[in-house]
């Protein structure tokens, strides 16, 4: 199933090997590519050590992949990525998030040498929301709204706030034209004083095996607003994951996001 709007590349047998194949996120992304014409599930692959089922070794699943899809940890994904960058292929597909600033600038640096797509959320609507959310950000005066970001996981995600909520507050700072780093707030406790204007604010929720909630919040004194998304499956990643994965086989060297792959960036 292909989004409308989405233009895929030819369907020419891309073949994919799932790191972390194990995984819940891993086996809907095998699950995705079993069932998507024009993509050959190559190979399965797992932390060193895990065996059966199907499982090869990393370095036989990147000697045939074209692209490697990696959901797994940020350690992991970045020796991944390393790794790949040595070899000089495949393309990657990098789903996790809590990157700390060491593993981004590796990342970084091994986009040099091959394509890499990096996102916090894979989600085709979050990702459109995005787009929502910087354009309302741009038009509404900071020191009338003040801007809420709200989201809800499961009790094992080991991140706050997620990788898809630091998306959205990026996208509102874009807007407003500042950086997040400078006016975010990223918990609140005690006698906090009153709420400093151009402000964004991040809320955070853990429990139970919610897929994942997002929303944004537009306050001012005389009304608000919400942008909201709801996760129900973890399909949804991967059918997101599944157009980038179209987007980046054969691409020159470079990291890229969602919003390359949807085409609001403006690179090709």
């Amino acid at each position: 199933m292909r989004p409308a709007g989405v233009t895929p590349l030819p369907d020419t047998q891309i073949k994919i090997a799932v790191a972390g194949a194990m995984g819940r996120m891993g086996q809907a992304m095998c699950d995705a590519v079993l069932a998507e014409p024009g993509l050959v599930l190559a190979a399965r692959f797992d932390r060193p050590g895990l065996t059966g089922e199907g499982l090869v070794g990393q370095d036989a699943a990147l000697a045939i992949a074209d692209v490697v899809v990696d959901f797994s940890t940020p350690a992991a994904s970045t020796a991944l990525a390393e790794v790949c960058a040595g070899r000089g292929g495949p393309a990657l597909l990098l789903g996790a998030t809590g990157f700390e600033p060491h593993q981004i600038a590796a990342i970084e640096s091994a986009a040099l040498k091959i394509p890499i797509v990096r996102a916090g959320n894979f989600s085709l609507g979050l990702n459109m929301m995005l787009g929502f959310v910087e354009q309302t950000a741009r038009r509404l005066d900071p020191e009338a709204y003040d801007i809420e970001v709200f989201e809800a996981h499961h009790r094992r995600k080991i991140d706050a706030p997620s990788g898809a909520a630091l998306m959205l507050g990026e996208a509102a700072a874009r807007g407003r034209g500042v950086s997040l780093a400078k006016v975010a707030k990223r918990g609140r406790d005690g006698i906090t004083g009153a709420r400093t204007p151009g402000e964004i604010g991040f809320s955070v929720v853990r429990g139970g095996g919610i897929v994942g909630e997002h929303s944004v919040s537009f306050i001012a004194e005389d009304e608000s607003f919400t942008l909201s998304h709801s996760a129900r499956d973890r399909g949804l990643f991967a059918r997101g994951a599944i157009v980038a994965v179209r987007w980046v086989a054969g691409r020159p060297p470079g990291q890229y996001d969602m919003r390359d792959v949807l085409g609001f960036s403006g690179r090709s």
